[in-house]
This record gives C-alpha cells, sequence and structure tokens, in this order.
C-alpha cells in the first residue's frame, strides 16, 4: 500500500529589509511542512512571483520603502487572488493596523517583535483560513464590535421611548432625573428600564448599564426634552459622581 507523502505548504515572502526576510525564511524553514517559494521587497516582483510559484501564503510587511506601500500590495494580491491567505508581519503596533489590515483582507497581524514566539501559531492558523491576532488585539477588537452592534440592536428592538431612557442610561443618569427629566413616574422608568433589559437579553440592572456605557450612544449628545438640566452621573468603580 502505498505510503501517503505530507503535504508541503508554499510560503511567499515580501519583506524589504534583508536581515529580516532572512531571518523569516530560515524560522520557516525549520518547521516542518511548510517551504519558502519565493521572496520579493517589492510590488512588482511580489506579483510577478506570486502568479509563477503559486504559493499557499503570502507573508508580508506591512510598510514597504521600495516603490508601493503594504497596502497597496495587499490590495493588489486580494483582487488577484481573492482566496490567496495573508499573513502581515511588522513592527508597528497591532491596535494601530490590525483591525485596517483584516478589512484590507489579510487574515492575520503579528508585530515582528512577537514573530519569533508566536509565527509558527500565526501561520498555521491563516493556512486553515482561520483569522490570526494577539489575545489582547483579539479582545479589543471583540469589545469594539460588541459596542458597534449596541446601536442597531437597540434601535430595531426597542420603541422610541425605551431608545430615548436607554441613552440616558449610557449617559449615567440615574432613573429618578430620566423620570423627572420625561415627566414620567419612577416605576414607569423602571418598566421601561425592564423591558429594555429583556429586550436585550440581559441578566439584571448592572448588566444593563455596563451594555449601555459601552455603546456609542454614550458618546452622543443627549436630545434637548424640556426639564429642568440633567445631572449626570459618572460611574467609576461602583461609586457615582457628577
Amino acid at each position: 500500500m502505498a505510503k501517503k507523502t505530507k503535504t508541503i505548504k508554499k510560503i511567499f515572502i515580501i519583506e524589504d529589509h534583508p536581515i529580516v526576510r532572512l531571518g523569516l525564511i530560515q524560522l520557516i524553514r525549520r518547521i516542518r511542512g511548510l517551504e519558502v517559494c519565493g521572496e520579493a521587497d517589492n510590488a512588482q516582483d511580489a506579483m510577478r512571483g506570486i502568479s509563477t510559484s503559486r504559493p499557499d501564503m503570502v507573508l508580508m510587511d506591512l510598510i514597504l520603502t521600495a516603490g508601493s506601500g503594504g497596502f497597496d500590495i495587499l490590495k493588489q494580491i486580494q483582487e488577484t487572488y481573492p482566496n490567496l491567505p495573508i499573513l502581515v508581519v511588522s513592527m508597528h503596533d497591532e491596535s494601530l493596523f490590525a483591525d485596517r489590515v483584516l478589512r484590507a483582507g489579510a487574515l492575520g497581524y503579528i508585530m515582528k517583535k512577537e514573530a519569533t514566539d508566536h509565527l509558527v501559531d500565526a501561520i498555521k492558523t491563516v493556512l486553515s483560513g482561520s483569522i490570526y491576532l494577539s489575545p489582547s488585539e483579539t479582545s479589543r477588537l471583540l469589545k469594539s464590535h460588541y459596542a458597534r452592534r449596541t446601536d442597531a440592536s437597540a434601535k430595531k428592538r426597542l420603541s422610541e421611548r425605551e431608545l430615548e431612557v436607554f441613552q440616558m442610561i449610557s449617559h449615567g443618569i440615574s432613573a429618578k432625573e430620566i423620570a423627572e427629566k420625561l415627566h414620567l413616574s419612577i416605576k414607569t422608568v423602571e418598566t421601561h428600564r425592564d423591558h429594555i433589559r429583556r429586550k436585550l437579553h440581559l441578566s439584571n440592572a448592572a448588566e444593563l448599564r455596563r451594555y449601555a456605557t459601552q455603546s456609542s450612544l454614550s458618546d452622543a449628545p443627549l436630545p434637548e426634552t424640556p426639564g429642568k438640566p440633567l445631572r449626570i452621573l459618572r460611574i467609576r468603580d461602583g461609586k457615582s459622581s457628577g
């Protein structure tokens, strides 16, 4: 019975610093099942090399000094080879570029200072078709996504009055002052809060406050409504101020 041979995954490297490029090549050569099939330091050579070598993945720097920048090359690769996985390796802060890189079509971002320890995991993750980011960046993007979803979720599920109450909660305004501003009873405001909590599938009042303050509604100005000026409470470490 014929013995199955393990498929070798080919990686193309785009990096304009020769020493860094050599380091990446040597690192990849130590990984069983991977090989470097080509390298380039500019857009023209990169596109020509990818066309010739047909890699399984591209490993590239984000900022290149020769010719087109990293984002331009990333766009060209995505337009020409939309199914080709790309992992960006860069010296620049992940929190500044990771989101942009993913939106541009890459599947991963790893900082050069972490590459030695985590490059193998990053390559294998991207080759599998999954997204690779550091744990801290993954957490930050999830929190950002959670906050962005809040507006759409609230506007879709809540009535106009409930949305109004929800925005006031996002600004840290107490139930008593919401009632005074909207000319409602505190019991009515509490009923609205309970309806909001149920519609957004939140467990308790504390979770509602946390969900509201994480939404972008907390940054939006409150609508003008008749009544006395609001005293906005800012929650810090479980204590209110203001």
